[in-house]
């Protein structure tokens, strides 16, 4: 049984603000101790279960972000940007994903909520709402691979119990708004995380991919008009308004691919 964690930040024990988890903050140092020590619960409790091979994806900002001197030795960390996958890389060798300090999409009252960039004000897949989780979890589900574990603030946790059939949850903060949170100590997120870990394993056949139906389509809504111009520059991207622009294709692979380059080109535009 092989477990593939993402690992994002912002859904991090303790952390509320963005400067807490922006590389080259004060905060950062902390935060990033903070965060390792989350995954490192969710390997002990993937081996607990009975898991053979445990593999960290970085999937926050530069990507460079987990202390590999204080990972859990078992683990191996995929690090650093320009991966296929971005946030799902190491996919295609696993049997089941942990999506690990993830947070609320854009536009709900969660921690540091938003969708993959600050420059998405919305992100829709199919005509419905897309957190990060969401889509990482079809792009597994694609390939029949379920979610096992998710963790971070009560508002993630709740939309992963809806949408992710047997997926275990670790509530590690409850939001008050975007930049508030009602937050256990360090030892009780980790023993959470650790025992959600665990019961993904042990009660792995309750599990179920998140699967949805071709064709896809993203529609995303930026901040300003002259970013959905830059985004519509992307070979397949259709704009449809003044901020809003769409790829359509029978791959998710393509799409998520399309939302990436999308991103990246609208973060340029000053």
């Amino acid at each position: 049984m092989r477990i593939l964690i993402s690992a994002d930040m912002e859904g991090t024990t303790g952390a509320t603000g963005w400067k807490d988890v922006e590389p080259g903050q004060p905060a950062f140092e902390r935060f990033r101790r903070l965060l390792t020590r989350d995954v490192n619960a969710a390997i002990e409790g993937a081996f607990g279960g009975g898991a053979t091979d445990v593999v960290v994806n970085e999937a926050h900002d530069g990507m460079r972000n987990i202390l590999i001197e204080e990972l859990d030795g078992r683990a191996e960390l995929i690090s650093g940007l320009h991966k296929p996958l971005v946030m799902m890389a190491g996919l295609d060798d696993c049997d089941l994903v942990f999506f690990i300090a993830y947070h609320a999409r854009a536009g709900e009252p969660g921690v540091l909520a938003h969708t993959l960039t600050g420059d998405y004000v919305n992100v829709e897949l199919n005509g419905e709402p897309a957190s990060e989780a969401r889509l990482n979890a079809v792009l597994a589900g694609r390939t029949n691979i379920p979610v096992g574990v998710v963790s971070g603030d009560d508002v993630i946790c709740e939309e992963a119990e809806k949408l992710f059939p047997g997926v275990k949850t670790a509530v590690v903060k409850y939001a008050i708004d975007n930049f508030s949170a009602r937050c256990v100590s360090p030892s009780v997120s980790a023993e959470r995380i650790r025992e959600a870990a665990r019961l993904a394993l042990v009660e792995r056949e309750t599990l179920q991919p998140h699967r949805v139906d071709p064709p896809y389509t993203a529609r995303v809504t930026l901040r300003e008009p002259a970013q959905a111009s830059a985004a519509a520059m992307v070979p397949g991207v259709v704009r449809e308004g003044p901020r809003t622009v769409a790829f359509t294709s029978d791959d998710f692979r393509e799409v998520y691919g399309a939302l990436e380059a999308m991103g990246t080109i609208a973060g340029t535009v000053q």
